[in-house]
């Protein structure tokens, strides 16, 4: 029987081995001007499929080309097109290289705007693993993606870029509070949890953003606590030693003007010092009357490398922002959504700003024992401090809908120490790869808010009319709060205290198996943590242990299936309705995906099904008097599941595309003894639309007299909407959001012109409320929808200047 094998497999190799001995292969080098490697240049076989990017050292190679006469085409982004005419003969290895007219910094510069293929993620998810090969759904939303569609913080349009991603309370730009597979997911920065409340973080500022990491699904194997359904994380820039710089002016609809500037170097002329510098500065006002939203932001980094092996990273993150009071943006009526001017306002010209700092500083030792093995040890600390106030209606008349509009104050401040030493590793027993990832991690947090004070700016006898408002002096004048005690002390009184501190050891092994083809992570993690919310003194405590267990096998070097199950241990924020104290959620999580890479990993695919199980969480609830100061109630168990899908890359040289679907179902499975009242089994916990699908496209010209002239735009839609804090009343309707662009590079200069809302649609987002008809009376409460519109058709216009 062997004898019989092996003859098979001989007339097989000698049938096939002519084919291939009759194919060439071409190979080279890309160098720039000044002869320094150049990575990430396309090489195409005019007419064929063949198409390959030169590596880092700047080499390429194409095989299985057939003999004849071809001409090799090279590109990239922003660079000048070349060709040459080539002829193979059979089995001949063809030298070819290419030299562009960019130097090494400008070309450096170049790819910052190139839709090049991410292949790993950030130091700070501390995966070693390429991404295609990951058991787990991560997308990942770099620089070029930002700068075309002209994303200027969080909150910006940017989870159109992934699967499922919604805002469904819009927070206007102060908060983030992104939704994902059925719940809100936590937010990450370098790696670090910097949910300190139900509120935070500030949204950050795009200038200072390398790149957001979408992690679908549990982490807590890898970062600190994370949601069951998520996270996103945010990576900040960082020194790369090349000299370089950018400058970005914006202007935009309803009174944009902003500008930043990033500056990357060296210190020292052995470049052991480097710099990374970014700064931001804005006006920006809203099609809302009265509102405004002014920011600035700096943003030094130093690292210092000490050995070949052992480099620090010092950095600062300050966000200093201006804007109108906390809920200005919410718009109430009886009759339900959208039933107002875009424009209507609820604020008044005359009451003090709102001032937020926001600033965070990392040190983070970075040190690698030899190749394999590397120790990374990582401090922050956030402060965040808030003097302002927050906007909510005390009353409204059920039959007029004239209202008395309420000024609360809001004060905050938040401080967390966080601290984290991971070790990675790789070795081998036997045939058996082993990729070791272990470590601790540690945070105390701490939020403190009064919100104990408030001030009605109109009366019953001059209530507020939204369909003729009076922006005058408020009947009741403007509101004088005591801010005479501390913080600290109000905080105490009006029930604004939430602290936390946890610990955690992990570890985690991905064993590699048959030349690394099927690869098996198992984890583990401990967690011990305690919190203190609302007035109380004594902590709650929990331990727990979490195991994660995933298998990823390739079927081939460009396509890998997986699965995953991972168990959910997370400490949650909030204020019960009832005073009692608040437990972490736990659940797990089932998924199952494949991903492929396409064309020489010119672009990506993948699609995952999940199923999650969560139980403790904590929900708003309907009941409370006031959603900018929300309560919340243990729901009790759920389950949220769904199918996933992305795709993003460059389809044709100059074409690039970012397309997801997602559909999401959540529904309730077990209800808690205090929510009885207000949830059932089997009904939806809301918060999500069940079909979601976003595209982005854009189209580069690539020779010609208009070479570097492109369109783009995209859509979003949101079908089957659910609001974010009832099931009551009525539900939101569908959405759909059309935006174009143009965009023209030439040289250094990049400029890029989008049209927002091209439609023109009437677009919002908003939940059913309840408020007293009759004043101070909360038996008398009637149906009083609120809602956000977004901005009408706008446009914004960027210069953007790399030297």
């Amino acid at each position: 029987m062997k004898q019989k094998y092996a003859l098979l497999s001989m007339f097989l190799f000698l049938a096939v081995a002519p084919l291939f001995a009759q194919s060439g292969k071409i190979q080279g080098f890309v160098t720039t001007s000044d002869g320094k490697p150049a990575p990430y240049i396309t090489i195409t076989v005019e007419g064929t499929q063949h198409a390959v990017q030169s590596d880092d050292r700047g080499y390429y190679e194409i095989k299985n080309i057939k003999p004849g006469s071809w001409t090799l085409l090279l590109s990239a982004a922003e660079t000048t097109n070349q060709q040459k005419s080539i002829t193979l003969t059979k089995g001949a290895t063809l030298k070819v290289d290419f030299v562009i007219n960019e130097t090494a910094q400008q070309l450096d510069a170049v790819l910052v705007n190139a839709h090049k293929s991410i292949e790993h993620a950030s130091v700070s998810l501390r995966l070693k693993t390429p991404l295609l090969e990951t058991p787990q759904n991560i997308q990942v939303i770099d620089q070029a993606t930002l700068a075309q569609q002209q994303v200027i913080s969080m909150s910006d349009g940017l989870v159109r870029n992934v699967s499922g991603a919604t805002r469904v309370e819009h927070w206007g730009d102060l908060y983030a509070n992104i939704t994902t597979r059925g719940s809100q997911i936590q937010a990450f920065r370098n790696g670090f949890n910097v949910v300190a409340s139900y509120w935070g973080p500030l949204t950050e500022d795009m200038s200072f953003v390398d790149r957001v990491e979408f992690v679908k699904g549990p982490a807590g194997f890898m970062l600190a606590n994370g949601d069951p359904s998520g996270l996103y994380n945010i990576v900040t820039k960082k020194p790369t030693g090349t000299t370089k710089g950018a400058i970005d002016l914006t202007l935009g609809s309803f009174d944009l003007y902003r500008g930043s500037l990033d500056l990357d170097g060296s210190l020292s002329k052995d470049k052991k010092v480097l710099y990374r510098l970014n700064m931001a500065a804005q006006n920006r006002g809203s099609h809302r009357d009265f509102e405004y939203n002014n920011r600035y932001v700096l943003a030094p980094v130093i690292s210092y490398q000490l050995d070949p092996n052992t480099k620090v990273t010092l950095e600062y993150n300050g966000q200093f922002a201006k804007m109108t009071e906390v809920g200005s943006y919410y718009i109430f009526s009886k009759s339900g959504y959208g039933t107002y001017p875009r424009n209507l306002s609820f604020t008044n010209p005359g009451l003090p700003p709102t001032r937020i700092n926001d600033q965070s500083g990392y040190l983070t030792f970075e040190h690698a024992f030899n190749t394999n093995w590397k120790i990374t040890a990582q401090g922050a600390y956030f402060n965040y401090n808030q003097t302002g106030m927050s906007s909510w209606p005390s009353m409204m008349d059920s039959t007029t809908g004239h209202l008395i509009r309420n000024i609360g104050i809001w004060d905050a401040k938040s401080n967390m120490a966080l601290g984290q030493v991971f070790l990675n590793g790789e070795f081998h027993t036997g045939s058996i790869r082993h990729r070791v990832l272990a470590g601790v991690d540690a945070a105390n947090k701490k939020y403190y808010a009064d919100w104990g004070q408030s001030h009605d700016l109109d009366s019953m006898g001059a209530l507020f009319d939204p369909t003729h408002p009076d922006y005058g002096t408020p009947v009741n004048g403007y509101p004088e709060f005591d801010r005479s005690k501390p913080l600290e002390e109000r905080a105490v009184a009006a029930g604004g205290i939430q602290t936390q501190r946890y610990s955690s050891v992990y570890i985690q092994d991905e064993l590699a198996f048959f030349h690394d083809r099927l690869r098996w992570t198992l984890a583990g993690r401990y967690t011990d943590v305690s919190q203190i919310y609302g007035t109380g003194t004594d902590y709650s405590k929990a331990r727990h242990f979490t195991p994660r267990t995933g298998l990823s096998y390739s079927i081939n070097k460009n396509l890998a299936v997986y699965g995953l199950y991972d168990q959910a241990f997370i400490p949650q924020s909030g204020t019960l309705s009832n005073g009692g104290k608040i437990k972490p959620i736990t659940g797990s999580n089932m998924e199952l995906g494949i991903k492929k890479s396409w064309l020489h990993d010119r672009w990506q695919t993948t699609l995952s099904v999940y199923r999650i199980l969560k139980q403790n969480e904590l929900t708003a609830d309907p009941d409370a008097p006031n959603p900018n100061q929300p309560t919340s109630i243990v729901l009790g168990e759920k389950v949220a599941r769904g199918v996933e899908f992305d795709i993003r890359g460059i389809i044709l040289p100059g074409f690039t595309a970012i397309a997801n679907y997602a559909f999401t179902e959540s529904m309730i499975t077990k209800v808690a003894a205090g929510a009885a009242g207000s949830y059932t089994v089997g009904e939806i916990v809301p918060g999500y639309a069940k079909h979601t699908s976003n595209a982005w496209l854009s189209y580069e010209l690539q020779e010609g007299a208009l070479q570097g002239l492109g369109i783009s735009g995209g859509f979003t839609s949101l079908i089957d909407r659910h609001t974010g804090w009832s099931t009551q009343g009525q539900q939101l309707p569908d959405y759909f959001k059309l935006d174009a662009g143009l965009f023209y590079t030439r040289n250094r200069y990049r400029f890029t012109l989008n049209l927002f809302n091209v439609l023109n649609s009437y677009l919002y987002t908003g939940s059913y409320y309840e408020l007293p008809a009759v004043y101070g009376d909360w038996s008398s409460v009637k149906p009083a929808y609120y809602y956000q519109t977004e901005p009408p058709r706008n446009l914004r216009f960027s210069v953007s200047y790399r030297f």
